[in-house]
């Protein structure tokens, strides 16, 4: 991703001072800033992981795969902890397929379910991926581990707050 002339946020934060006040663009900026640094961040993870065939969103799912006891989970299921539609997760897994990181099959145990499986070809691919973004701090490496440690409870606060979860 190449640089950009100026900052969008600051600029977005200009703009928004002129017309609502110092106060407002607080919240406002740190929105933006979050949601610019995880386009950011998108960008770098991909990057890192596109050697090995896949894309991040595939990534995660041949992780959840690889940490499951059988190495497979109903696509349905897949989509949920993923926490995306599962029209989504339909369509990662098909790309997985596509390259042979997963296989489909109907579930034996739920004949209206498909199960993504996933195969050595895909572990071994989630295994250098992780490789790689642990060498590079997924990305994060500008940050000291104690600023990562603090945008992590930051967040925590942030998604508990909005009812992401229960503590």
């Amino acid at each position: 991703m190449a640089p950009l002339r100026i900052d969008p946020v600051a600029e977005a934060r200009r703009h928004w001072e002129e017309r609502w006040g110092a106060e407002p663009s607080r919240p406002m900026a740190a929105v933006t800033s979050i949601m610019r640094a995880q386009q950011v961040l998108m960008a770098r993870l991909n990057e890192l992981v596109k050697p090995h065939g896949l894309t991040f969103p595939r990534y995660e799912a041949l992780v959840l795969l690889s940490y499951t006891k059988r190495g497979e989970l109903p696509i349905g299921k897949l989509g949920e902890r993923l926490q995306v539609h599962r029209t989504s997760a339909s369509s990662i897994v098909a790309a997985l397929e596509d390259d042979g990181f997963v296989v489909r099959t109907p579930s034996e145990r739920d004949g209206r379910a498909t199960l993504a499986i996933i195969t050595e070809k895909g572990r071994a691919a989630a295994r250098a991926a992780t490789e790689d973004l642990n060498a590079a701090e997924f990305g994060l490496g500008a940050l000291a581990a104690d600023a990562q440690e603090g945008l992590t409870t930051t967040l925590r606060t942030l998604r508990l707050d909005a009812g992401d979860f229960v503590s």
